[in-house]
């Protein structure tokens, strides 16, 4: 879905890893879509996929949301692009394939 929502949007991805607990995104975004405006969008349509799909996260899920409500954004710039992406690689339990991971996938 990540993949789908960027594809759409003109947003690459250049690195990702997804753990049980948070999410780090690499994203290359164009000028004319903000970060909260991709932020909305990757959270909102997961969380209306997989509540729409899995009934028991709905219960769960109640009157709550799905995902915690902050994000932390920071420009590449000062810190290089081969420093953010060694770091999200380091978050992953296996080792790197270079495509976008989720735990557990093969």
């Amino acid at each position: 879905m990540i993949r789908e929502i960027c594809r759409a949007n003109d947003v690459e991805i250049i690195k990702g890893h997804i753990s049980k607990d948070h999410v780090h995104r690499f994203l290359s975004v164009p000028p004319h879509i903000s970060v909260s405006q991709i932020v909305k969008l990757l959270k909102g349509e997961t969380s209306r996929k997989l509540l729409m799909e899995f009934k028991t996260l709905s219960k769960t899920f109640w009157g709550r949301h799905m995902w915690a409500r902050g994000y932390f954004v920071a420009s590449s710039g000062n810190v290089t692009d081969e420093v953010i992406m060694k770091y999200i690689e380091q978050q992953a339990l296996e080792p790197p394939d270079g495509d976008f991971k989720v735990d557990g996938e093969l």
